[in-house]
């Protein structure tokens, strides 16, 4: 039995790698010209939310910069920054944006540092809206000489970003505030918490005194369930808020202990 044999159509087989040919050299000529024009050059450089001198991408070719590059350059110059974005705005600007972190709250050092929901620290600028922040105590001996745009892993650290995090999400303490973070031991960790101002109709102390407050004592382990646990035990001891004196959610029973009432 005879093998069916196929002709190969070389007849159109070479117009195409003519086309093929003319269009690449094409997309080269085209490359050419916008990567040596002057009419591409870098004139401006747009710089949003830092202060930085970037004057130097000035006069290069805008096709030519390599923008993963720079800014991976550029970031280190900006410890406090998530990310640095780099963008080309044809003809011949570059819009580079800093996108700064969030700081979730102050970490005590000799000096404040502010940190991030990743653990990141920078410094702190100590604006009011970053002193409105909870306080972490007690890293002191954990994290030694700490530097800004380091991410710092440690069991307190984390216990404390997940008790923010925590009570930020939880609808039963709203309009609550978390003030301060004990963490130097992860075992009793805990962390003091404001009330809401008095509209809500709870009993104050006549001797109250400091801050309207109560102290909850959580330990390690289940931070999301035990924080669940206080919301329900707050919505409970309503109009008790203000004689609480602390919530201890460590053991299996949690306890609600009160001031002596005057």
């Amino acid at each position: 039995m005879k093998r069916k044999r196929y002709n190969f159509p070389f007849k159109l087989f070479f117009p195409l790698i003519l086309i093929f040919l003319a269009i690449f050299l094409l997309i080269g000529y085209i490359w050419k010209v916008l990567t040596t024009s002057d009419f591409f050059s870098v004139k401006q450089v747009v710089v949003r939310n830092f202060d930085i001198n970037l004057d130097y991408l000035k006069g290069r070719n805008i096709f030519n910069l390599d923008l993963d590059q720079q800014s991976r350059r550029v970031f280190l110059a900006c410890p406090d920054c998530r990310k640095v974005r780099f963008s080309r705005v044809l003809p011949n600007t570059v819009v580079v944006d800093f996108l700064k972190r969030q700081p979730v709250a102050l970490v005590k050092f000799y000096k404040n540092f502010a940190v991030d929901e990743e653990g990141v620290f920078f410094y702190s600028l100590e604006t009011g809206e970053e002193n409105r922040l909870p306080i972490i105590y007690g890293l002191e001996t954990k994290i030694f000489a700490p530097k800004p745009g380091v991410k710092y892993k440690r069991a307190e650290l984390d216990l404390a970003l997940d008790i923010i995090r925590e009570v930020r999400d939880n609808k039963s303490l709203k309009g609550f505030e978390l003030k301060r973070i004990d963490a130097q031991n992860i075992e009793s960790a805990g962390f003091f918490i404001l009330m809401p101002k008095p509209a809500a109709g709870y009993i104050i102390p006549l001797k109250q005194e400091g801050e309207l407050g109560f102290e909850v004592r959580i330990g390690r382990g289940n931070i999301k369930q035990k924080i669940m646990i206080l919301g329900g035990l707050i919505i409970q001891a309503r109009k008790d808020w203000g004689n609480i004196k602390y919530i201890d959610l460590r053991f299996k029973e949690p306890l609600i202990k009160l001031n002596n009432k005057l």
